[in-house]
């Protein structure tokens, strides 16, 4: 593998099928935990996980008078809990039936003084499992799990970037375990219609966004992609044209696509997912209205503020 492959490897659908509907309901169980116990920062934002030098990690997680942290080591391919207090405890990642992952993480919480109740229901999936009673086997390859994580570390550094050229409300770079993907938000910071559906949708579009993020993908689309989409979805961005010339509007998802393999190839993986992030952005600001003059960084912004 070359240095160029080890930096943006491949990650092709089915060949790494398993591990990943493996890493979604581990990190599902995880994710839920945050749930119980981070505060509640708006637009679901404290529950996420974020990219680390090794994997993927909560956020810091109050427990009476300590914190902690779970994280996905996919290095040593472990979940390590660390708290505060100095106790830690490390629990393999391996193939075996999901229920015993549950039981594993909320044993060894509660041996570190951390009990923690959650409902062991998945979200955001076509069909809800049971989390801590299904019987299924599942399968982890580490090596699978661990170019999936490469790939975020890319992704977020290149999405970190983007963040900066803003000057309205933006997110951090969250990874979102129900959905399974990696995802920066602008705000325009003006209210967006009601929504309809569960509580965390309706908090997580009650004001205009454009989001950007990155999917391994689903039944609909098989295959890792980008994505860009603005909620209201402003008249006419369907039709717009965006760049690179790889990318197009999936009419069923609502949004921008940009195949993840589109990226890896190119002659600079970099630039062309800034090219898109910025298309993207320009018709859906312009389209939606936003008052980009105030939103934006400008030159004179960064000399004033370097």
């Amino acid at each position: 593998m070359t240095d160029d492959e080890r930096t943006w490897p491949a990650l092709p659908y089915a060949a790494w099928q398993k591990t990943y509907a493996t890493l979604h309901l581990y990190s599902q169980v995880v994710g839920k935990v945050a749930l119980a116990l981070a505060p509640p920062l708006n637009h679901c934002w404290g529950v996420a996980l974020h990219v680390t030098p090794r994997g993927l990690s909560t956020g810091m997680l109050p427990h009476g008078s300590c914190s902690f942290t779970l994280a996905f080591d996919f290095l040593d391919h472990v979940v390590e809990i660390a708290c505060t207090s100095g106790a830690t405890r490390r629990l393999p990642l391996a193939s075996r039936n999901i229920g015993a992952f549950y039981e594993a993480l909320m044993e060894a919480l509660a041996d570190m003084g951390l009990a923690v109740r959650i409902w062991p229901v998945t979200v955001e999936m076509p069909t809800p499992i049971r989390l801590d009673d299904d019987a299924r086997t599942v399968a982890y390859d580490g090596g699978w799990a661990q170019r999936f994580w490469r790939i975020l570390v890319q992704v977020d550094r290149v999405f970190t970037l983007w963040r900066c050229d803003y000057a309205g409300k933006s997110s951090p770079v969250n990874f979102f375990w129900g959905s399974f993907d990696l995802a920066v938000t602008r705000f325009s910071g003006r209210r967006a219609p009601p929504r309809k559906g569960p509580a965390f949708e309706r908090d997580a579009y009650s004001h205009e966004v454009i989001s950007h993020g990155f999917w391994p993908g689903d039944a609909r689309l098989p295959e890792a992609a980008f994505y860009a989409y603005a909620v209201p979805q402003p008249a006419g961005l369907a039709d717009a044209t965006v760049q690179p010339s790889q990318a197009y509007f999936h009419a069923e998802l609502g949004e921008f696509i940009l195949p993840y393999e589109a990226v890896r190839r190119s002659a600079s993986p970099e630039q062309t997912l800034q090219a898109f992030l910025q298309s993207t952005w320009d018709r859906a600001a312009e389209l939606g209205r936003w008052d980009r003059a105030a939103l934006e960084l400008h030159p004179r912004d960064e000399a004033a503020t370097g």
